[in-house]
């Protein structure tokens, strides 16, 4: 581990911030244990930790190194595919029509706040040095909420271009139909992020390094169960923590209602990941299983550190205090350690239905604080209306 307070400590602030940034984004790379799981992620993570190529205001072309599979007989090859499928097709919304658009919002009214008091801990901000004043802290708020926002949208983006991968290369008959109603779900769920964004909030942040990392990686990936598994497990996984944690926070009634639908159609995403995984991981062999449950467990961390909100400490607090307190302030205030929490306990027990954590592994997830989620429910055992009806209940 590079020692960065050490090496930053006579720079000034601001490029402090800098150079210990560019110095996590190696210590990342270096951590990687397994040579495999480097070469996978390697690439993508100089493109984004390093290069950062989300931040430089062009769009990015990646080049998808992937198979088609047809089937010219169109067999009912998988039963619990064909049911998603249909509850998929059921599923289908509008949001022009669904969702009331009218509605004003305010990112400052405490009647109905984007976040609830005590999602950031201000006494532990201003202990670090910044001092806000009541505006600035209201200000604040709505950047960490259009910052998440954002990166839920940018997440959908790579999650709609994953699926159209996904729907060409997945073996099923099935799974191809399935896979087409999923491409339709993520363009809507990039167009509701995206109206919300602009016309709510007026505020979009840039892609987060790490979260272009997981994206590249995946689509330049040729193995279609390697697209699977980011996408559909680790990536939706989280979301669909997420996306359940801000249901139950936020008191800003259009967002909680867009939540809702999103999270119906997250919940079928996820469960078609278990179901498409958990059969094909048990034929791989013993080398291929281990490099893939190396590269969840690598990812893994990765999306943990996705939620450290660097592009508003950029914004915000660049030479005003350093990284690593920013950083020890995100990791410890009270929202953000909710969102780790129910983000996690959405995908580990995914990990672990389609056999991606053995005992081998189990005691690294132990050692960064992840090996609590193992008991939890797989996606295969939740549907979206009980996630709705079970995040209702604990509000």
């Amino acid at each position: 581990m590079i020692d960065t307070a050490k090496l930053t400590s006579l720079l000034p602030t601001k490029m402090r911030g800098r150079l210990e940034g560019w110095l996590e984004a190696l210590d990342i790379l270096l951590e990687v244990r397994d040579p495999r799981v480097l070469r996978s992620l390697g690439p993508s993570g100089v493109k984004g930790l390093i290069l950062r190529r989300a931040k430089q205001g062009v769009p990015t072309k990646t080049r998808a190194r992937h198979e088609a599979h047809f089937d010219w007989t169109y067999p009912a090859d998988n039963p619990e595919m064909r049911k998603l499928y249909e509850r998929a097709k059921k599923g289908q919304w509008n949001s022009d029509s669904t969702l009331a658009w009218s509605t004003s919002v305010d990112p400052y009214d405490p009647a109905r706040p984007l976040l609830p008091d005590g999602f950031l801990d201000f006494d532990a901000l201003e202990a670090r040095g910044p001092k806000l004043d009541a505006r600035e802290r209201a200000r604040l708020v709505h950047s960490v909420a259009s910052w998440m926002l954002s990166q839920f949208l940018h997440g959908e983006q790579g999650a709609l271009f994953a699926a159209a991968q996904v729907t060409e290369a997945v073996q099923f008959y099935d799974g191809k139909l399935y896979g087409a109603t999923q491409v339709m779900d993520e363009g809507r769920h990039v167009e509701v992020f995206h109206r919300y964004l602009d016309e709510k909030l007026c505020k979009l942040y840039q892609l987060n390094d790490n979260l272009f990392v997981i994206i590249d990686a995946l689509m330049t990936d040729s193995r279609w169960d390697m697209k699977f598994l980011g996408m559909q497990i680790m990536v939706e996984g989280l979301a669909l923590g997420a996306f359940g944690t801000l249901y139950r926070q936020t008191g800003e009634p259009l967002l909680k209602e867009l939540l809702k639908y999103v999270i119906r159609d997250e919940a079928r995403h996820v469960h078609y990941g278990v179901l498409a995984l958990r059969q094909h991981f048990r034929e791989l062999s013993d080398s291929e299983r281990r490099e893939r449950e190396d590269w969840a467990f690598e990812v893994a961390l990765l999306m943990r550190d996705r939620f450290l909100a660097v592009e508003v400490y950029e914004e915000w607090f660049e030479g005003v205090m350093s990284r690593g307190q920013w950083k020890s302030f995100v990791t410890e205030t009270p929202g953000m350690v909710q969102f780790r929490q129910t983000m996690f306990s959405r995908l580990v027990p995914n990990l672990r239905e389609i056999g991606l954590v053995s005992p081998r592994i189990v005691p690294r997830y132990r050692k960064v604080g992840l090996a609590q989620y193992m008991n939890g429910l797989a996606a295969d055992r939740i549907d979206g209306a009980g996630m709705i009806a079970d995040l209702d209940r604990a509000a």
